[in-house]
């Protein structure tokens, strides 16, 4: 293994999977967000799963909370006032479930510890198949933040985990 690169892990099957390519090739560090979401407790779990399942050191395990994003509201997995939206929306309509600029606040941090720590690689579960109706989700949104990310000291690369 070689350079250290930093997961973010919800829990779920999209973040547990890309932990496990990631591990491949990189040393890991864990990063869970709660950004209020109504399944955090959940996926809490299966974040603490994941992380001793692979025996991260606790020093490379970061759980933070940026739950600004459910008091700005705006999306069904954050507002228990809003249903879930039916799974097969248009994909040119955005789905009741996208968090506004949710994975920017999330990339953000994880560039944020990547600098202090060392990571030269950040990794997210993103799939575009699944929620083609999120803004970022889409490829073009990765190469935008990849060329901000450019600016940052150790020049971080964000991988998105894509279906084979």
């Amino acid at each position: 293994m070689n350079d250290l690169a930093i997961v973010l892990v919800s829990g779920g099957m999209d973040s547990c999977i890309t932990a496990a390519l990631a591990r491949t090739q990189h040393e890991l560090a864990l990063l869970h967000v709660n950004y209020g979401q109504r399944t955090e407790s959940r996926e809490l779990k299966a974040f603490h799963d994941i992380a001793s399942h692979y025996r991260v050191p606790k020093e490379r395990i970061l759980i933070t909370s940026i739950d600004y994003l459910s008091k700005i509201g705006g999306s069904s997995l954050t507002d228990p006032r809003m249903n879930v939206q039916d799974a097969q929306v248009p994909a040119r309509e955005i789905p009741t479930s996208y968090v506004p600029f949710r994975n920017t606040h999330l990339l953000t941090i994880a560039v944020s510890w990547g600098e202090v720590i060392g990571a030269r690689k950040i990794f997210i579960g993103a799939v575009e198949q699944d929620n083609p109706g999120y803004p970022d989700c889409r490829p073009v949104y990765y190469e935008a933040f990849n060329n901000l990310v450019r600016w940052v000291p150790g020049q971080q690369r964000v991988s998105r985990w894509r279906r084979p």
